[in-house]
């Protein structure tokens, strides 16, 4: 009798070791819950604030504190946007039309351009190859601000002002995307690329049939990336015929009208904000699908 117990003491501290721990991770995990809840929330609120600001009143836009829901909605601001943006002597299609034929070409230049950046400075060596990748992380610390005089001498010089060319050169080569591309391409296997140079392909037919279906991923992302940040880009420091200017500049025309003007511009800031959201919505289930199904290695 006495051996039995002492047999099933080992068992008994195992299941006590094996509940503790399911214990711990139980605690562990609504831990986490609340520590990402918290952090949706504050992502979340500003989105639903913009929301709700474009359909409340006057007499909620200015309370305080701010509330991120609206007591009695209206459609008013819209109905104030829409007898703003008749008065104008160059139609809202124009600036729409000018915002997509920026953001498009300078999107699918920035990805280009970015990975075919990224495919030597990760699969190739060559001299000066650690110089530029340590400029490109240090380039990644400075804010583009400190950039626009520079920028603005260069596109002077070469006679782009008032051109569609001055919105897309500049953000054809972001850094953040180099950097993001080389991280990926980096873990493209070298025997891969040898097999296809065996069979006679070259190194731009490697590059795009290769190398960029395996980084979707990142490319995807960069694209989301690119499209966000050129989509709200002003464009003023460049363009100056009224004709050939984007949304964000007749947002910032709308807001300059001061308080009057609250409802309209809380308008049309919910209008800017819903292609980037319509894109990544579109594009989210491709990236998460493509990084379950990749990973290559060697």
């Amino acid at each position: 009798m006495t051996s039995s117990v002492k047999s099933n003491q080992p068992k008994l501290h195992h299941m006590r070791r094996g509940a503790s721990k399911a214990t711990r991770s139980l605690g562990m995990d609504i831990l986490l819950f609340i520590f990402l809840g918290v952090l949706a929330a504050f992502m979340v609120i500003p989105i639903l604030y913009i929301v709700a600001s474009a359909f409340k009143p006057m007499e909620e836009m200015f309370l305080f504190p701010p509330r991120p829901w609206v007591a009695h909605p209206t459609l008013d601001n819209f109905v104030q946007l829409s007898q703003i943006l008749s008065n104008m002597w160059v139609p809202f299609s124009r600036y729409l039309f000018n915002s997509v034929v920026v953001t498009v070409c300078a999107t699918a230049g920035n990805v280009i351009v970015s990975s075919m950046a990224a495919y030597p400075l990760a699969k190739h060596e060559f001299k000066g190859k650690k110089l530029i990748n340590e400029i490109i992380v240090l380039a990644l610390l400075f804010t583009p601000q400190v950039l626009y005089i520079p920028q603005y001498i260069i596109i002077a010089n070469l006679g782009l002002v008032n051109n569609y060319l001055a919105l897309i050169l500049p953000v054809v080569q972001l850094t953040l995307g180099t950097f993001l591309m080389v991280q990926f391409m980096q873990q493209v296997p070298v025997s891969l690329l040898e097999a296809a140079r065996m069979d006679g392909a070259g190194e731009m037919k490697i590059w795009w049939e290769i190398v960029m279906p395996a980084v979707k991923p990142a490319w995807l992302t960069l694209m989301i990336l690119a499209f966000q940040n050129i989509w709200s880009q002003n464009g003023n420091l460049f363009i100056y015929k009224e004709n050939m200017k984007v949304l964000p500049s007749l947002t910032t025309q709308i807001q300059s009208g001061g308080l009057a003007r609250a409802g309209a511009s809380s308008a049309i800031m919910l209008i800017l904000m819903i292609p980037p959201i319509v894109l990544f919505q579109v594009s989210q289930k491709s990236v998460i699908e493509t990084m379950a199904t990749s990973g290559i290695k060697d």
